[in-house]
């Protein structure tokens, strides 16, 4: 019974240093007697105790490593610190078991070198508006660079760019002038576009005004020469009655009258009477009185 105990002990070490399993997403790199033997993926192995050891385990997830700040100095000759977020996988477990003693500290020295370069060669402004640039350069450069790792990099992200106080302040001053150059920018044109409009309308309005006036002069003339027209053509058509009715010159000398008479209107006190008028009216009256008186017998007789 004392001697059971302790094989079922060693049994149970056996199996604990033997039986290996590999969870979902992650491989096992495995070493016999010091050398690369195998690559265990997900499921339940069987370990060689004293000869086989599991030298790195690797996850297939994709990881994202956020690096310290960098100092970095742009091309004018600004300190800046730039904060570097890199995502990567791991495609082959025996690379990144051999292909570098630190793999993950090789590639954080190997973005911050990389970043250095690409910012040293552009200036304070094309650094600040030209991430995306400096996203895409950077990702190639260390995806290139870490396939002998087995690494692969699939998204490389600028986090914050942090110039100096000195210059932040600059620029908030720049940005604010240039707004309120934008702004005083367009109130000018907004005030010209409305004065010009104004103009414009002043100038429609005179030209529907002077329309206006001259189509009402247009109706006036018109309505004139209507009004001539029709009393010349009743004047003709009396005219051409009387003559049809075969009128003495009594009927029209009292016509003449009738005319005076209407233009007196009864408020003149003086009419100027035509000689020919007063003449033919005298001889007119003349002549009746003779038609009047008697013709006296000659006392002679």
């Amino acid at each position: 019974m004392f001697i059971l105990i302790p094989i079922l002990i060693i049994v149970g070490i056996c199996i604990f240093y033997t039986v290996r399993i590999v969870p979902q997403t992650e491989e096992y790199v495995i070493e016999f007697l010091g050398r690369y033997k195998t690559t265990w993926s997900a499921g339940i192995h069987f370990l060689i105790p004293f000869f086989e050891r599991v030298a790195c385990k690797a996850t297939s997830k994709e990881q994202c490593a956020d690096f310290e700040p960098q100092s970095v100095i742009t091309k004018d000759n600004v300190s800046i610190y730039v904060d570097t977020v890199v995502y990567f996988k791991i495609f082959d477990s025996k690379l990144f078991a051999y292909g570098a003693a630190n793999p993950l500290f090789a590639l954080e020295n190997l973005a911050a070198t990389t970043l250095r370069n690409l910012i040293g060669d552009m200036t304070l402004d094309e650094a600040l508006t030209s991430r995306d640039t400096i996203n895409v350069k950077l990702k190639d450069i260390l995806d290139e660079a870490t396939d002998p790792w087995g690494i692969n990099v699939s998204r490389v992200e600028l986090k914050n760019i942090d110039p100096p106080t000195e210059i932040k302040n600059a620029m908030e001053k720049q940005m604010k002038a240039e707004r309120e150059k934008r702004e005083k920018i367009l109130q000018a044109e907004a005030f010209q576009e409305s004065e010009i409009k104004k103009a414009d309308g002043e100038a429609q309005a005179m030209i529907k005004r002077a329309q206006a006036k001259r189509d009402a002069d247009i109706a006036i003339a018109q309505g004139k020469a209507k009004a001539i027209e029709l009393t010349y053509n009743a004047e003709s058509e009396g005219l051409k009655r009387l003559k049809e009715a075969n009128v003495d010159a009594r009927v029209v000398q009292l016509k003449s009258f009738d005319a005076l008479q209407k233009v007196a209107d009864g408020k003149a006190t003086k009419i100027i009477v035509p000689t020919s008028v007063a003449e033919s009216t005298t001889r007119q009256s003349i002549f009746a009185e003779m038609l009047k008186t008697p013709i006296e017998e000659n006392p002679t007789k």
